[in-house]
């Protein structure tokens, strides 16, 4: 009997891969634990939500943090380099110029779901999660709520998750993490 597996990358190769020209010029790709993944188109209503996040966010934070937008952050431990809609990493006097920001370095990671959902609550959250990244948001376009995950914890199973989850409604504010004098307002942010 012939056992398949799949060739995992390591972030090194992944990015040797792209040097190459592997990856075409609008290839939309990541890389999730080793595997190189498609990423979903994104639909009218997760474009609409993602700009009226970057809008707010733009104006909130104010330059007090680096604002990224679908940028590769680094997680080395899983040889997973993702792409998440919006990730609000600490100011860094290079700007990210010498390397992508890595989990030390982030503040929040964000994503806007709506035909990602499961895959955002599921395989992304538990990436963020063994990465230690304090504090993960889920904007739930199905369901029209904001999830807001923090503590990462590894399960007895080896399973990583958050001890913590709460849903904040579209017409509630927010506190952003590392900045609580700052609230978003949720209205301005989730499509009317």
């Amino acid at each position: 009997m012939t056992v398949v597996t799949a060739k995992r990358f390591s972030i090194e190769e992944y990015h040797r891969l792209g040097e190459l020209g592997f990856f075409g010029p609008d290839d939309r790709v990541e890389l999730i634990r080793g595997e190189i993944i498609n990423m979903a188109a994104k639909g009218r209503l997760h474009s609409v939500c993602n700009s009226l996040l970057l809008e707010e966010l733009v104006i909130l934070l104010a330059r007090r943090a680096r604002l990224r937008v679908q940028e590769p952050i680094i997680l080395s431990a899983t040889d997973s380099e993702p792409e998440p809609d919006v990730v609000i990493a600490r100011n860094r006097s290079d700007n990210y110029l010498s390397s992508h920001p890595e989990a030390a370095d982030i503040l929040l990671v964000i994503e806007v779901s709506d035909s990602t959902l499961k895959y955002d609550q599921r395989t992304k959250l538990s990436l963020y999660a063994e990465a230690g990244i304090s504090n993960y948001w889920i904007f739930n376009l199905v369901d029209n709520q904001l999830e807001l995950h923090s503590e990462p914890y590894q399960k007895r199973q080896g399973d990583f998750n958050y001890r913590s989850k709460r849903v904040v409604l579209q017409n509630e504010t927010v506190v952003i993490p590392g900045f609580p004098e700052l609230s978003l307002d949720l209205s301005l942010v989730f499509p009317a």
